[in-house]
């Protein structure tokens, strides 16, 4: 009988450690995109911030923070859910601490997910991160120039508040057709979208990985909006010239465990053919 328990324990404890290990074991991406890029920003750096949800990584983010510098972007996105929306998760406090440190790293370009919306503190995160420094590109786009030639960063508010995100996506890209166009987005599913568009590289997160992934297919097993064995759940995929990144993002939210699914950074370098 004590050897059974003995077993039990120490099986307890390797489930405990894995289990821990899933949720907090905070891996950098990294990707190549090579398209028509201007040639000025051959090697440029984007690091992508997805689904952070309140989520802690150690004392005061350290891991988190020390990735993030150490991959030195030249910019960092992010692609929604910075806060958790359920009740008593939610702090804007937290997430500001976050942002206040990342802003010294590289300028921060934001895109609203479901949860921001759905919990309650919007209006009052919005002020916050326009305050700290951050470009907000709901529904917006900004130039980004070097050495005499641009890109284009577009972005959709989430698609729980932007009822029309095709029609308004639509009408962002006006205009666009000579630009090279980096699109933020929460939503992964809406790729098609993306392509009738014809951007040319997109940010997205929202699906977490499929939160348990089975092994060896990489399969996830569940997403929002994609329901079970969800199509878009991590990495780069391509159409008709448009490349959709998908992260897996960094918290939890309803679900509280990630199997086969670590948290993710994604680091993006842009190579001029």
């Amino acid at each position: 009988m004590k050897y059974k328990k003995t077993i039990g324990c120490v099986c307890a404890l390797l489930l405990a450690s894995f289990l821990y290990w899933q949720d907090n074991g905070l891996m950098l991406t990294k990707m190549t995109y090579a398209g028509d890029i201007p040639q000025p920003f051959d090697g440029y750096k984007i690091l992508q911030v997805s689904d952070l949800q309140n989520k802690v990584f150690g004392r005061n983010q350290k891991p988190l923070l020390k990735k993030i510098s150490k991959s030195s972007p030249d910019i960092i996105v992010i692609t929604g859910d910075l806060l958790d929306r359920h009740e008593g998760r939610t702090d804007v406090d937290s997430a500001m601490d976050f942002i206040h440190e990342i802003i010294r790293i590289a300028p921060v370009y934001f895109v609203s997910g479901n949860h921001e919306h759905q919990s309650g503190e919007w209006d009052i995160l919005l002020e916050e991160l326009i305050a700290a420094g951050v470009t907000v590109l709901d529904n917006g786009k900004s130039i980004i120039d070097r050495n005499g030639e641009t890109i284009t960063l577009i972005g959709l508010a989430d698609k729980s508040v932007n009822q029309h995100y095709d029609k308004m996506l639509h009408t962002l890209m006006a205009g666009q057709e000579g630009s090279f166009n980096i699109l933020l987005s929460h939503r992964p599913e809406l790729f098609e979208t993306y392509v009738q568009e014809n951007i040319d590289l997109a940010f997205t997160g929202h699906a977490h990985g499929g939160q348990i992934i089975i092994p060896f297919l990489r399969q996830g097993i569940f997403a929002p909006h994609q329901g079970f064995f969800p199509k878009y759940t991590e990495g780069m995929h391509e159409k008709d010239g448009t490349v959709m990144v998908v992260s897996r993002g960094l918290g939890n939210s309803s679900f509280p465990f990630r199997i086969f699914n670590r948290p993710e950074l994604i680091e993006v370098t842009l190579t001029a053919k």
